[in-house]
Parts: C-alpha cells; sequence; structure tokens
C-alpha cells in the first residue's frame, strides 16, 4: 500500500501545469532577452538609418508633428496621402509585430494584410536586412505618439481600387534582400546597399514607363519625376556622374552644392537637407564609388555644336541680357559665388525641367554661392524657353534642346519661388530657428527697418541689420542668413501694391544685397 502510494499517479491537472512550467522554463531566456528595452546604440543607429531612408521627409507634413505622416505625396495618378509611424496604439505602429513591420518592407503588405502603393518605396526597402529594419522600429518606437489618423487618398479611379496593386506586384516587383557582389569591394557593396535599398534613388532616377516599372526600369538613367527631371546617376561622362570626382560626388551629396557639379534644387534638395546630408562621410563615399562603377547608360544622343542660336536668336539675347553678369558670356560663372553651367548635371540632364523651374523659381542662397534670382517670373514662356535651349546647347554642352513655351507653361503653374512662395499662397517660415529668433525680437528692430526700408535706403538697411544677426548668431552660416533675412522681407513685399513681378525683383534685390554685404565683410 505505501509503495502505491508513493507512485500514486499525477492528476491531469497537475501534469499539465508542471508541463507549461518546464516549457516557461525552456522558453524563459528567450521570453526576457526579448522583454529587454532596446540599447542606447540600437535606438541611435535606428534614428541613422531613417535618416538614410528619409522617413520624417515623407511622414510629416509641413507644420505638423514629426512622423505623424498626414503629407499628401503627388503622384501621377493623384495625391497620396502618408499615414502615422509614431508609436501611438489607435493610429501609429504602437500595436504593430516586428514581423508586421518588417512585412511592410520587405513584401509591401501592411499590418492587415493590405497591399500597399508603392509611394512607399517597397521594392527598395525590400533589399534591406531584417535587423537594419527592426533598427529603424525600434528607434521609432521612442518617439512621442500622437494621435493621427490617416487621411483618406485622393486617388483617380481605377488606382483607387488597392486589388489592383496585386497585378502591379506581380509584373513589377521582386521581393529580395540585398546579396553583395563577391567581385566587388565592401565600399562598392555598402554603397549599392544604400543606394539600392534605404537610398531608394531609383524611385526618382529610374526611367520609368507608365506605371512606373519600379527598380527594374533602366536603373538610374534618369527621368521626369513631380514636374522636374531626375538627372542620369549612372558612369555616362557626359550626361552622367562620370565626370565628376569622388570628391565632388561627397560634397554635392552633403551639401547640395558642388563646383562642377552646380546646385541641388526641387525634391533633391528636400532629399540632400533631410537625408543625405545626414549621413557620415564614408557612407557618402560608398556611395559615389558604387555610382562611379555602374554601367554608364544614355538617354539621348549627343549632337556636337560649337555654339547654338536656336531656332530664334532670342535665346543668346536672353541669356546675354538676363544671365550673363553672373553665369559670365562662357558660362563659366563665378568660383565660389555663380555656378557654371557648363557641363552641370541639370543642364545635361534628357528633360529642361530643371533648367526651366530655375529660371522661374530661382535659387536660394547655398553654401558660399550666391541667391539666384527669379529671371523669368516675368518673362513669356516662349523667352523662358528659348533661353533654356541656348544655355543646354551652348560651351558644347549638347544637351536636346526640347524646351517649349507650352512645357513652360504648364511648369509655371507648379513653379513654387524659392524665398517668395506661390503667387497664392504665404511666404516660407524662417530658418534655422534661432535667425527666426532674432529678427523677430523687437528689440533688434531688424522688423522695424525691413518695414521702414525703401529702394533707395537698401544698402544701408543692410548695413545696419547684418551686425546685428551676425552678433547674436555668430556662428550661422552666410547662405542662412542670407535666406533668413529675404524670408524675413517677404511679407511686406507680399503686402505691397507692386505687380507681382516687380514684387519677386524687388524681394531678388534684396537679397543679393544681404548676399553682397557679407561677402564684403569677408564673412562667410
Amino acid at each position: 500500500m505505501g509503495f502505491q502510494q508513493a507512485r500514486r499517479p499525477v492528476r491531469r491537472g497537475n501534469a499539465r501545469r508542471f508541463l507549461r512550467a518546464g516549457a516557461l522554463a525552456a522558453f524563459l531566456p528567450a521570453i526576457l532577452a526579448a522583454a529587454e528595452p532596446p540599447s542606447a546604440d540600437l535606438i541611435a543607429r535606428g534614428k541613422y538609418l531613417s535618416d538614410a531612408g528619409d522617413c520624417l521627409g515623407c511622414h510629416s507634413k509641413p507644420g505638423g508633428e514629426p512622423f505623424a505622416g498626414g503629407r499628401y505625396l503627388p503622384t501621377p495618378f493623384g495625391p497620396l496621402s502618408t499615414p502615422n509611424i509614431t508609436p501611438d496604439q489607435e493610429t501609429g505602429i504602437g500595436g504593430w509585430s516586428d514581423d508586421q513591420f518588417y512585412r511592410v518592407f520587405h513584401e509591401g503588405i501592411g499590418k492587415e494584410g493590405e497591399y500597399l502603393y508603392p509611394a512607399m518605396p517597397y521594392p527598395w526597402f525590400t533589399k534591406v536586412t531584417r535587423e537594419d529594419v527592426l533598427a529603424i522600429k525600434a528607434y521609432l518606437d521612442t518617439l512621442k505618439p500622437v494621435h493621427a489618423p490617416k487621411l483618406p487618398n485622393k486617388l483617380a479611379f481605377p488606382f483607387n481600387i488597392r486589388a489592383g496593386l496585386l497585378a502591379w506586384d506581380q509584373a513589377f516587383f521582386r521581393a529580395g534582400t540585398f546579396e553583395p557582389d563577391a567581385g566587388k569591394s565592401a565600399e562598392v557593396n555598402r554603397g549599392a546597399y544604400l543606394v539600392q535599398g534605404l537610398g531608394h534613388c531609383g524611385a526618382c532616377h529610374n526611367g520609368r514607363g507608365v506605371l512606373g516599372n519600379g527598380p527594374a526600369a533602366q536603373p538610374l538613367r534618369g527621368g521626369p519625376i513631380q514636374d522636374w527631371y531626375a538627372p542620369n546617376l549612372t558612369s555616362d561622362v557626359h550626361e552622367g556622374i562620370g565626370k565628376y570626382s569622388d570628391d565632388q560626388l561627397v560634397t554635392y551629396l552633403k551639401t547640395g552644392q558642388a563646383t562642377g557639379i552646380g546646385v541641388a534644387g526641387g525634391p533633391m534638395a528636400e532629399t540632400i537637407h533631410g537625408s543625405l546630408s545626414k549621413l557620415i562621410d564614408p557612407d557618402l563615399q560608398a556611395i559615389a564609388a558604387y555610382l562611379k562603377s555602374t554601367q554608364p547608360e544614355i538617354s539621348y544622343t549627343i549632337t556636337q555644336r560649337s555654339d547654338y542660336t536656336g531656332p530664334q536668336a532670342s535665346g543668346r539675347e536672353t541669356y546675354l541680357n538676363h544671365c550673363s553678369s553672373c553665369h559670365q558670356l562662357n558660362g563659366q560663372g563665378l568660383e565660389g559665388a555663380v555656378a557654371s553651367l557648363v557641363g552641370d548635371g541639370a543642364v545635361l540632364a534628357g528633360g529642361p525641367q530643371d533648367v526651366i523651374r530655375v529660371i522661374l523659381g530661382c535659387i536660394e542662397a547655398k553654401g558660399t554661392d550666391a541667391p539666384m534670382p527669379a529671371v523669368g517670373y516675368g518673362m513669356t514662356d516662349q523667352l523662358v524657353a528659348d533661353v533654356t535651349n541656348y544655355v543646354r546647347q551652348a560651351w558644347g554642352n549638347s544637351a536636346p534642346p526640347n524646351a517649349g513655351g507650352g512645357m513652360v507653361g504648364d511648369l509655371r503653374q507648379s513653379t513654387v519661388t524659392a524665398l517668395y512662395g506661390s503667387r497664392s499662397g504665404t511666404c516660407p517660415p524662417i530658418a534655422p530657428p534661432e535667425i527666426a529668433a532674432v529678427v523677430s525680437n523687437p528689440q533688434t528692430g531688424i522688423s522695424d527697418a525691413l518695414h521702414a526700408m525703401t529702394s533707395a535706403n537698401v544698402s544701408q538697411t543692410v548695413d545696419g541689420i547684418l551686425p546685428k544677426v551676425q552678433g547674436a548668431v555668430p556662428h550661422a552660416r552666410m547662405a542662412d542668413i542670407v535666406n533668413g533675412l529675404t524670408l524675413a522681407y517677404c511679407p511686406i513685399v507680399r503686402g505691397s501694391n507692386l505687380p507681382e513681378p516687380q514684387k519677386v525683383t524687388q524681394l531678388s534685390q534684396f537679397s543679393e544685397q544681404v548676399y553682397s554685404g557679407i561677402k564684403s565683410k569677408g564673412k562667410e
């Protein structure tokens, strides 16, 4: 009897509890490891990778909370809104598992199993390793949760039906993590990983068909995008980046300005500001090395012409009257002040969109370069087309003279003057914030001086306000001061009774005067 008591069978409920306890003990180390908060190093790495992917640029609307979405991205099929990726439990990614988050990157499939529009660049993000994707999630999980429901898309029929995205994926999308090329150096492979993955450079710089066609469509050969033209990034020595040194490319990617390459504008300027400028030099050097290693491709046949007078002589005449005083008769510009037009990537691109939009909309001061006025704001569409064709063919540039008045008219409607805003909009905000604070401080008297300024005392006004800004923000860059003061003057000009072209001219002249005032004192 005693033996039987000792052998008393364990009750079934007790057995189950025993098994569960054993299983828990077996998996306890993994559970505890998963519960550990991410390390500071992992979070910092995730932020860096988020910058490389320019997540903030797409998932933040102007003036809105960072990463809370709400920005409408233009597409050929209508505006597409970006979602909230803060860790809010209801409207963000707070309730997402690692697998769900990775699936967005790797497969383009949302949390509920829905197909995503390729405006989310999953055709490129699929190449990013799971470890890097989850590092980004670790960083995003540390952000302040923001309750921000996704805004409705404004896509035209039938592109507003998500079921159609399955056919797009089957035709153009191939999931797959990046695999290094054993025949290439570690630096080139790192550059390829960044360009083909988080950098998603091909989203703009690939040639494309009617429906986009994804990463496989004419890689890095350039093409039209959002009323701009993304230049050729292959190693071609005329149209592409083959003629530039690694140092030139790195400087351009880091600052948006490099001698021989020119000045970044439009979406590229935004990408440099929000993403590329935040990368470490070794990664920028790796990107340059990879781009220089690509197969050269061309999008047009070069026709050698020593000069170009155009179908109308007005192109050359317009250049002489409006452009040559800065860019010089030979198009070489002024080193350290005015970019050269000879061999400029935008000038040599397959399409003339970038040149047209710069002529219409100006470029703010960048680095040591002076601001370019919106010289075409008051010109006719045909004059802008003629001078565009002249610049693209003069001095051996030999780009296609394919600008026309109709194209200029269309682009004029979508061009925002960099330091003035759109015709119907408001002036852009002053940046950086420390300069905005100095300008808005009543004790500096800067705002009063700008309101009292007339065409007769611009030089004296600039001489009076510059020392106040430079004294309050001694380490401010020249371009930031020039652009900041110009934007401070913008609402005053907008409120005047002058005709629109004169308003733009007056603002441009003030901007140039500020630049000259700083240059004359040797401040850069």
